[in-house]
């Protein structure tokens, strides 16, 4: 089975034959109705054989597919990845203007070598440097044509890739959100709180509010702030640690000028539930998670692995989805670095300047 790239090198190629062919009779139109007898009584191509329009039509056809292969080979117009712009289409015209008319002078020098039939009248002649204009500027506008065109239908499929990520996302926060276990737990502890101790009680009723107002405020958002997030985990870390005490500990230290940088919503809820989950939290093995920033803008997301007993069944859905809206959001990646007694997950901080600026 043809992969999609595979089946775009064809297309690309089928494309650039078409249009070969096409044009290789186009601007040979004038030569095609005279050797149809319709300039009979002002005869533009006297003398004019069969033979010799299909000559020049076939040595057309072949100098633009030659155009063709030499703009791709050199510019790179079947790639989405380069930039093509203004100067690349100024230099791809004057490239095929030049290579044309060597061709058309190799052409007349195998016509006079080898005797082959071509046409020899005076406007024939003439018409040369305008064909050679022509094929010019429509090698170049077609490749740039095929190149816009496969352009924005890679952005549009990724744009359509981004939704279904987030739409995924989104069912996860609201399945998390509307999860019977998830809630049991949360209302088991506070029931718990309020006949124990009342006043944390208060505590944790406000910091289950600002986590579910969060929650729903970002299922339509695409990006925050490393500070809305850190205030978000601050709340959500909070519940844990009421329920499981001293025996989860998180240890949050980030850079306050990273503040502003960007990352996708409920990142770090996913990395610290997946540490939670996957876990022992005991007495015996307590869980340290912590939350750090480097130099180089990228946040860590660390915890020492303790293998349950009990395994944990788990699909990972979670955070293979914030690697691929990472991916599709900010084109940059996320590592994991999973050794034998550590599991980190590092997550590159975007700059919001340069996010606006990859907009622009």
């Amino acid at each position: 089975m043809n992969s999609p790239g595979k089946k775009y090198e064809n297309k690309y190629r089928m494309s650039l034959v078409v249009i070969s062919v096409a044009v290789s009779f186009l601007i040979h139109i004038p030569e095609i109705i005279n050797l149809l007898g319709y300039f009979d009584s002002h005869n533009v191509f006297p003398g004019i054989q069969t033979l010799e329009v299909v000559n020049e039509i076939f040595f057309s056809c072949l100098a633009l597919l030659l155009l063709f292969w030499l703009n791709t080979v050199v510019f790179h117009f079947n790639k989405t990845a380069v930039k093509i712009g203004w100067q690349k289409l100024v230099l791809s015209f004057l490239l095929c203007w030049l290579a044309s008319t060597i061709l058309s002078n190799v052409f007349y020098h195998l016509h006079k070598t080898f005797d082959i039939l071509a046409v020899q009248s005076t406007a024939h002649h003439y018409l040369h440097p305008i064909r050679d204009f022509i094929i010019s500027g429509v090698v170049t506008g077609s490749c740039y044509i095929i190149y816009i065109t496969r352009r924005q239908q890679k952005i549009l499929l990724e744009n359509q890739q981004l939704k279904l990520e987030n739409i995924l996302s989104q069912y996860e926060s609201l399945k998390s959100q509307l999860n019977p276990h998830m809630l049991f737990n949360s209302l088991n502890t506070l029931r718990s709180l309020i006949r124990e101790e009342p006043v944390k009680a208060q505590n944790y009723t406000q910091e289950l509010s600002n986590v579910l107002r969060y929650m729903l405020q970002v299922n339509d958002s695409q990006r925050t702030t490393l500070a809305e997030e850190l205030e978000f985990i601050n709340s959500f870390t909070f519940l844990l640690e009421m329920r499981y005490e001293d025996n989860l500990i998180f240890e949050i230290k980030t850079d306050k000028k990273y503040n502003s940088y960007l990352l996708p919503p409920m990142s770090l809820q996913v990395l610290i539930e997946n540490a939670v989950k996957h876990n022992e939290i005991s007495d015996r093995h307590p869980l340290k998670v912590s939350v750090t920033t480097t130099e180089d803008a990228v946040l860590h997301v660390c915890n020492p692995i303790q293998p349950k007993l009990t395994s944990t069944t788990g699909t990972g859905i979670g955070l293979d989805n914030l690697i691929k809206r990472y991916r599709l959001l900010f084109d940059k990646d996320i590592t994991i670095d999973n050794t034998e007694n550590m599991f980190c997950v590092s997550i590159p901080l975007i700059n919001p300047a340069n996010y606006e600026n990859t907009d622009n």
